[in-house]
């Protein structure tokens, strides 16, 4: 008797820390930076690199684990990926590969022979788990911090009170479903300077903002406040943008949700500002990435 689970151990974790390691190798990180990558040891690590550890060749040769592997290479050497999300793709791999006649129900079946007599399903986890969203949108959130981090001239357009990137899962329905980054980014001597890492539940008013609109049928998934100008909104208007106006003395979520019920196509919400409120400029989109490729677009 042998389990799949032992198939996953014996062949398919040694196969593919074996390609990570080259893979993270390869783009400059050195081998005690790979062992805390991957939480191994840096004998391992050197175990891997010398090809002392043994590969199997209908792993390492599928298409979907080498895609990946450069993926997640590429994501956890950036810091775009971390450890935890790149853990959470490759168990849901694990599970797809697990199933009646993919690559692991193969190998497993050249085990126990006495499998192939069976159509059965090893699946036994959910692809679309909640866990494996948030992680998606927290690492979507950092690749879109990053394109603001590194363009220059963007801290011209953060507002007083701070800019903020914000994501929200599929199904989001409160604040603690959105992720944005703690304590917004702010303008320090020129230089965009963001305090921490992208976490849940931390962004009260542009996550505001974006479930208003998304509460009104826009299919909207990110946002990003910057300041209000004239040349901002019709630059964004020539770029093929919706504009649409609100008022935000009013109460944000039912001014959110006007005005996406006036223009459902809108990305882009303003208001002019009034007395102690400061004008702001809302820039939406499917992902963090749209939308900061927007906000880069104005430099």
């Amino acid at each position: 008797m042998k389990f799949v689970e032992e198939i996953v151990v014996e062949e398919f974790l040694p196969t593919v820390r074996s390609m990570l390691a080259g893979e993270l190798r390869e783009r400059g990180l050195t081998q005690s930076e790979v062992a805390t990558v991957l939480g191994i040891s840096q004998s391992a690590v050197s175990k891997y690199a010398h090809g002392d550890v043994t590969v199997n060749q209908l792993v390492a040769t599928d298409e979907r684990v080498e895609s990946l592997v450069a993926e997640l290479g590429e994501g956890l050497a950036t810091g775009d990926t971390t450890p935890v999300q790149a853990l959470i793709e490759l168990e849901v791999l694990v599970r797809e590969l697990e199933r009646g006649g993919d690559v692991l129900a193969r190998v497993h079946e050249e085990e126990v022979p006495e499998l192939a007599e069976y159509e059965s399903s090893f699946r036994v986890h959910d692809p679309e788990s909640d866990l494996r969203a948030s992680e998606r949108v927290l690492s979507s959130l950092r690749r879109g911090l990053r394109i603001l981090e590194n363009t220059s001239g963007f801290s011209g357009l953060i507002p007083a009170v701070g800019s903020n990137l914000v994501a929200c899962t599929p199904d989001a329905d409160g604040v603690d479903d959105v992720a944005g980054v703690p304590g917004r980014v702010f303008d320090v001597k020129g230089k965009a300077t963001v305090p921490g890492g992208p976490e849940f539940g931390v962004s009260e008013h542009v996550a505001t903002v974006l479930l208003a609109a998304r509460r009104h049928g826009a299919d909207v998934s990110a946002a990003a406040n910057i300041k209000y100008d004239r040349d901002i909104v019709e630059t964004l208007a020539s770029k093929g943008h919706a504009i649409a106006e609100f008022d935000e003395s009013a109460d944000i979520t039912s001014s959110i949700g006007g005005a996406i019920d006036a223009n459902p196509d809108a990305t882009v919400l303003y208001q002019t500002g009034g007395m102690g409120i400061e004008p702001i400029t809302y820039v939406l989109g499917p992902d963090p990435e749209s939308v900061a490729d927007t906000v880069r677009s104005l430099i």
